[in-house]
């Protein structure tokens, strides 16, 4: 079985003068990138600069929209309606398009970041209004998001939707994030990571705080960039997964040979069944023959 995965990291979250994580040197490991669009971190020309570097080194861009919060950098809850949330996004994502356009290239899917990321997972209101946002404007766009409300709203919309596996953060026995403000919300082992990022991958499963492995999907990985040790753990990950066999791909790739998988797995079904179908059929027509002699 040949295994595909994406790897993704947040990029661009700076601010002015300041600058957080080398996303420099994260570019040579990533397929895709989520891309700050000014409401937690990043400016015009941060966002101008971090879309120039990825269509030099051909690196898919997405739009990480948040919630207004650059003082919290998008970890806070914030009380806003859903119509709120919506209208966000569309400003969010139509920046980044802007400078994406500026560049000859296109945003290839979304991904909402921080406490808004976590939060559609959970509040289907949100959900929705993220899904209703992405619909409207453009539904080439990839949704990348946990499994959870978003997932299935996106989903119900006919969206593509990335399932993104976070191996650096721990997991709940329901199969949401530990929240960061909790201890052991991030695991911080190179060794341990790993690991795990390959057996989401590999084996679809993550090790859960209970001490029980839960099922995941995992069409991407998100890399972390701004933590100390971090270009080293990416490499690391990206070199353990080819040594066990993954290709890494942007993330449509990935979801397009999901998709012929199980479109040829439905086939093989339906053949199955036909052929079920028709062997019980001759075996009712003899016997039927059987009993008239």
């Amino acid at each position: 079985m040949t295994y595909m995965v994406d790897l993704v990291a947040d990029l661009g979250e700076g601010f002015g003068a300041y600058t957080m994580g080398d996303d420099e040197a994260l570019l040579d490991v990533l397929t895709s990138a989520n891309i700050a669009c000014g409401f937690h971190a990043g400016d015009p020309r941060i966002m101008d600069a971090t879309v120039r570097h990825c269509v030099r080194r051909g690196v898919a861009v997405g739009a990480h929209p948040s919630f207004p919060d650059l003082v919290g950098f998008g970890r806070r809850a914030m009380d806003l309606t859903p119509d709120e949330v919506r209208t966000d996004m569309l400003y969010q994502i139509g920046a980044l398009r802007a400078f994406a356009t500026a560049y000859n290239t296109q945003v290839r899917h979304i991904a909402p970041h921080g406490r808004l990321g976590n939060l559609v997972a959970t509040r289907p209101d949100y959900a929705q209004a993220v899904a209703e946002a992405v619909e409207s404007l453009d539904r080439s766009l990839i949704v990348l998001a946990q499994d959870g409300a978003l997932a299935d709203a996106a989903r119900a919309r006919g969206l593509r939707v990335g399932i993104v596996g976070i191996a650096d953060r721990a997991y709940r026995d329901d199969g949401t994030l530990v929240p960061r403000s909790e201890p052991g919300a991030v695991i911080h082992d190179p060794g341990e990571i790993a690991e795990r990022t390959v057996r989401m991958v590999t084996e679809g499963v993550v090790r859960g705080v209970g001490g029980r492995d839960l099922p995941v999907e995992c069409d991407t990985v998100l890399l972390h960039g701004d933590t100390p040790g971090a270009i080293t753990l990416a490499h690391r990950i990206r070199r353990e997964l080819l040594a066990a066999g993954v290709q890494i791909t942007p993330l449509a790739n990935v979801l397009d040979a999901k998709a012929a998988n199980a479109e040829a797995a439905n086939t093989e079904a339906a053949n199955a069944r036909a052929a079920n179908a028709e062997a019980d059929g001759t075996r009712a027509a003899n016997t039927t023959a059987g009993r008239s002699a």
